[in-house]
């Protein structure tokens, strides 16, 4: 199972939000599986189509994804993946 982090910041609006295993084998999947566990969360980290949300990043092995609109990257059992939400303003 995938072990994943978060940023602080998606706690305010997910307050029981913390790290997890989840079992997937691509991002998507893995986006979907969370959502599941907290409904509305994947609203905040893709939009209607899928795609990955401008302010939303998430790293598979420390390594930034490269599909940002079908989130295709593979995951393996042994994956780390951290989902960071950008916080704007001045």
């Amino acid at each position: 199972m995938a072990f994943v982090e978060f940023t602080r910041n998606l706690k305010r609006f997910f307050p029981d939000l913390e790290p997890t295993e989840v079992s997937a084998d691509t991002v998507a999947a893995l986006v979907a599986a969370l959502d599941q566990r907290l409904p509305k969360l994947a609203s905040y980290l893709v939009d209607d189509q899928g795609r990955l949300r401008q302010h939303v990043n998430i790293f598979v092995d420390e390594v930034m994804v490269r599909d940002r609109v079908g989130l295709s990257d593979p995951l393996t059992p042994q994956s780390k993946v951290f989902i960071v939400q950008a916080l704007s303003g001045g």
